[in-house]
Formats: C-alpha cells, structure tokens, sequence
C-alpha cells in the first residue's frame, strides 16, 4: 500500500485533496507567506524541487514542495498541512530507501537551505537539518573538529542523526545520536520547541534514535564533536570462495580489538573483502589484521594500508567503487537490514543464505565498544548490544528488474536470516516489507516511543505508513 492510499483509508486526506483540494487561492496565500520558493505541479522547476535520491521514485507527485528558507517557514507548511488534511513529510538528504520523503498527493518541505554549520569555540557544532555530511565533515575539519557519522558525503544530517547515526568511527566515540545535545523542532501544534536533557526530555529522547519524521520537523541540531585525528585505514580483499571463513573469523575477532578499530565486510558473489579504520599506532593495526588473517586461514589477494587525514579517509569509504553497481550522484537502488545481536552458531550458514539470490550484496558494520556502553533504554536506539548491522542492497533500476525484482530479492536474504537474527532491523534501512517492523526498529523502546508521538502528535499530521503517528482524526488545525 502506497503512502497516499494508506493516509487516504485512514481518513486523513479527503478525497478532494486527490483532484484539486486545496483551492488555488489558499495556495497563493500560503505562497506569499513563505520567504522560500514554493513548488506547484506545472511551475518552473517543480520536476527537480520534487526530487529525492533514488530516482525510482520520480514519478510520485507531490501537490506542492516548500523550499523553507527559515523556520516560519517550516511553520506555515505544517499548518497547511494540517488545515487541509495534506500528508506531509520533511526532506534532508532524500535518501528514504522506500522514498518516504517524496510523498506522493501530499507536501514535501524541503530543508537543503538550512545547511548551515557553525563551530563554536568549546567544539559544539551548531548544524541546520539540510546539512550533508560532506560539507559537516570539511567544515568541521577546518576547525580541527569531527562529528562521528555516515561517510557517504550526499546522506543530510537529519536522518541519519534522528535514526541513531552509525558510521566508521562510532566504536570509539558512539553513535551520532550520543553527541546531541539539543534540537529545534516544529510539531504538529505548529510550535517551535528547543529540546534537550532538560528542556521536554521524552522528545528528546525520542529523537535519539527513534527515527525522521515521527515527531515533526526538525530544523537544527547542536552537537559534542571530538577532535580531529589522522585515521588509519586498512582494505583486504580475499579470493572468491572465501566469504563464510571471513565472516566467522571476524565474528570472533571483532570482540578481541580495541575500541579504537572498526571493521566492515562486504559480501558477495564475487567478492569477500573486510576494510576499516583505526585511531592507534600503525605498527599496533598491523598485528591486529594479521590475528585476523590467521583466523580466516587463507592470505588476502589484495590489501592497501594507510595512515589518512580524516577528510581523506572518510572520502575513501564513500567511493562509489567500494559499491559495486551503485552510484553515489542519484540512484536506483533499495535496502533493508538485520542486527546481528551475538555471533552466529553457523556462519557458514548465514553465508549460504547471503549469497543464494542473485544481486544481493550484504555490508556489515561492526558495533559494539563506546555504543554498548550506553543503556538500550537511555536513547531510542535500541540495538545498543548488537555485534553488526547487516546492510542487504540490491538495484532497482531497469537492468535489474525494476524494484519489485529487487525487493523479491532481499525478502528472500531478510526473512532467511530472521530465525537467527529475529525481529531485529535499522530503522535509518526503512523496508516496507518488513516483518513486524515496529519491534524490528525499536525494540524494547516501541511502547514509550509511541506514547511520545501521540503527545506530541495527536491527530497524525506526520503519519505515513511505517510511522509512530496513528491518525485519529480528521477535525481541522488552524493555521499557526
């Protein structure tokens, strides 16, 4: 079921609001309201206002985007929204693997102009919500500072904070959600609120993992980063054949290193390769990899070294190269995920489950260290005790069979996995398709979340179909 027919069944968009509603004239005062452009189907540059990341999704039509230049802004959509019973969604990197920030018959409020970073000089980091890690990252460097996150440079910082935030640093310095320390939010009352440990703490909370778009529209972040360091990185590839040997020697390596090594894998028909980051003494990595390399019992084929600056190194993980089939500019392309919550009794058997469907490949992060050290029940974030995340991706475009020839695939390597690894997922993979996705993602926090949404968002103004927000209502919000 599609966003709009969900939000349509569930009465909170009137069948109007599909031909026609809301009256032009309510558009045009809602345009002059707003100090950013607003996009209407038919208007100059509405084609490229509507677009996310994947381009699979280019054909939803949403009734109007809102290039919010300032929070008032961000208001006035809100309230529109809700006056007319719109769906609408808020879009920082457009990077939702099932598209949720294009939405389609409803308002999408684009947040690329609140890109703003700016140190201050105690080392928090003041950073709008359409930020994207490229620049946060080069930006923070110049001040000698790091803010621990995803090193795809394209991903916009609100999603990725608000879902947990895991990337190739977060052994040693936790997630990105562990170093906010406050939020500018717009909720469904159209209010502007600063949340923080003290200031409305349960929503807090709540956006520490408890991923976008549940709470309302987030517009800024202030964060703890850390200092800069130059990063050692490492990337050993071993012959084909080779995958369930990797895989089990990591599982039982990973819980030996030092919270200052992270190590990913990739996985696939035709490659078995593990590459990560180290803060530490190159002589000190180099024993470390060679315990790893007696475990798996077979030499690599192919290994490559270095001690990087920080921007160097996360430029090395984001090289489209590291992904084979995909493109980092737009993309067609989906996702979905499991946690691995303690190593594998068999791991050989997980990788014949990797590898059995065709196109599927399979990223696995390394957790543990600094993110096990906070409680599952202090964040949102609920997988605090996991050993990985899984990543299962797949093209979607039409070389590949188009999405639903993707999706098949992955159901098939998901559900595979989900008597060893249960109902476990990342909320920042959101799959439609998946099994009890609310426990997936939230676990042990799913009560407490969404008594959070229904305080803060009673009637469902943010509901779409894998949200927290239950419509139950239809009764008109003025416009704030």
């Amino acid at each position: 079921m599609d966003r709009r027919a969900f939000l349509r069944i569930s009465g909170a968009v009137p069948v109007a609001g599909l031909a026609g509603w809301p009256p032009p004239d309510d558009w045009e005062r809602l345009r002059r309201r707003l100090s950013g452009p607003l996009f209407r189907p038919g208007d100059p540059g509405y084609a490229e206002a509507k677009q996310g990341f994947f381009t699979m999704y280019d054909d939803r039509m949403p009734v109007a985007v809102v290039g919010a230049a300032r929070v008032e802004d961000v208001q006035a959509a809100v309230g529109f929204a809700a006056r007319h019973r719109l769906p609408i969604a808020a879009r920082s990197g457009g990077h939702s693997y099932p598209g949720y920030s294009t939405v389609d018959g409803g308002i999408v409020v684009d947040l690329s102009r609140f890109s703003g970073v700016e140190v201050r000089p105690d080392g928090r980091a003041l950073i709008g919500a359409g930020a994207r890690l490229g620049p946060i990252a080069t930006t923070l460097a110049a001040a000698g500072r790091v803010l621990p996150a995803g090193s795809c440079a394209s991903v916009g910082i609100a999603g990725l904070a608000l879902g947990g935030g895991v990337g190739v640093l977060d052994r040693k310095y936790g997630l990105t959600c562990d170093h906010l320390e406050a939020a500018r939010i717009v909720t469904a009352d159209g209010r502007v609120r600063t949340v923080s440990a003290v200031a409305e703490p349960d929503l807090f909370w709540a956006l520490r993992g408890g991923g976008g778009g549940n709470f309302g529209i987030v517009t800024g972040f202030t964060f703890r980063t850390v200092p800069l360091r130059d990063v050692a990185t490492f990337d050993l590839h071993f012959p084909v054949g080779t995958q369930a040997a990797l895989f089990a020697a990591w599982q039982e390596w990973l819980p030996t290193v030092p919270d200052e090594l992270w190590a990913g894998i990739g996985i696939g028909a035709d490659h078995a390769n593990i590459g990560g980051t180290f803060l530490g003494p190159r002589a000190q990595l180099d024993a470390l990899l060679a315990d790893l390399i007696r475990r798996v019992g077979t030499p690599p084929s192919g290994q490559r070294r270095q001690v990087l600056d920080h921007l160097s190194a996360m430029a090395a993980f984001d090289d489209p190269e590291s992904r084979p089939g995909l493109v980092l500019d737009r993309a067609a392309y989906i996702g979905t995920s499991r946690m691995l919550m303690r190593p594998a009794p068999d791991p050989a058997a997980v990788v014949d489950v990797l590898l059995a469907t065709p196109g599927v490949d399979t990223i696995i992060d390394s957790a543990g260290g600094a993110i096990a050290r906070v409680g599952e029940r202090e964040t949102a974030f609920p997988h605090r005790k996991a050993l990985a995340s899984f990543q299962f991706l797949h093209g979607a475009g039409p070389e590949h069979g188009g999405e639903a020839t993707a999706r098949r695939a992955l159901a098939a390597v998901r559900d595979g996995l989900g008597p060893e690894f249960g109902a476990t997922g990342y909320v920042n993979y959101l799959d439609p398709e998946m099994p009890d996705w609310a426990q997936a993602y939230y676990g042990a926090n799913l009560p407490r979340l969404r008594a959070v949404a229904r305080k803060y968002d009673p009637r469902g103004i943010f509901a779409f179909p894998q949200g927290l927000s239950v419509p139950r209502s239809t009764v008109h919000m003025g416009e704030t």
